[in-house]
């Protein structure tokens, strides 16, 4: 057994939560752009396009997330191409990510009045224009307390990236617990660090959503 001290195990602990954090940021922007993306295929005219679109959310939110990361980890190993446990964390929670956002945004889009695309259409708007300038501007306001609200969901998700040897702060947490054999006291210092992570997360999402609703009074 190893010895730690509190501190010890604190400053070890304060290193993989700097990892989960970079990890969810770049999730949450990558994952972020790609499901705008996936958001204009899966509400694009064409039927094809919508299918594939639907086809895409189905598959990532109907698969754990576990499996999603051992299909990138170990899947793409059988054909010759060897990823670090960082890149095969950050593909796998970014495509997860662009999953949720895209179906949260497409919701958020279809919320809308129909009169909007009808009145936006009668201007002569080509569908990218009236998604531009009508549709997503008025969308995003109805937007932002859930996708604040999701980004919880992506830090708690990182946790998932230990299994495949990512050393966050679970990984990290796990690790200090095996050596020590104190695993109540690491594991609770584990939890508070996802708590002050992602309380100041649920705290924001609940002051955008009043701070909107109290505008859309007035």
């Amino acid at each position: 057994m190893i010895s730690f001290t509190l501190w010890d195990m604190t400053r070890h602990l304060l290193v993989g939560a700097g990892w989960t954090i970079v990890l969810s940021v770049i999730a949450f922007v990558f994952g972020g752009a790609m499901g705008l993306a996936v958001l204009c295929v899966r509400i694009s005219a064409n039927p094809r396009l919508q299918r594939f679109g639907m086809a895409y959310i189905e598959f990532f939110q109907d698969t754990p997330l576990l499996m999603q990361f051992f299909l990138i980890f170990f899947g793409l190993a059988l054909f010759g191409v060897d990823i670090s446990p960082l890149f095969a964390a950050m593909l796998g929670l970014t495509l997860f990510t662009s999953a949720y956002l895209a179906e949260i945004w497409r919701g958020c889009v279809e919320s809308l009045p129909k009169g909007q695309w009808e009145a936006s259409a009668c201007l002569a708007m080509s569908r990218w224009e009236q998604l531009r300038h009508v549709i997503l501007p008025q969308a995003l306001r109805i937007a932002v307390p859930p996708t604040v609200g999701f980004s919880v969901q992506v830090v708690k998700g990182t946790a998932v990236a230990s299994i495949i040897g990512f050393v966050e702060i679970t990984k990290t947490g796990t690790m200090i617990a095996n050596a020590t054999f104190r695993p109540l006291t690491v594991y609770a210092l584990v939890a508070l660090g996802y708590f002050l992570m992602c309380y100041p997360l649920s705290v924001a999402a609940r002051r955008v959503e009043r701070r909107l609703h109290a505008a859309g009074r007035r």
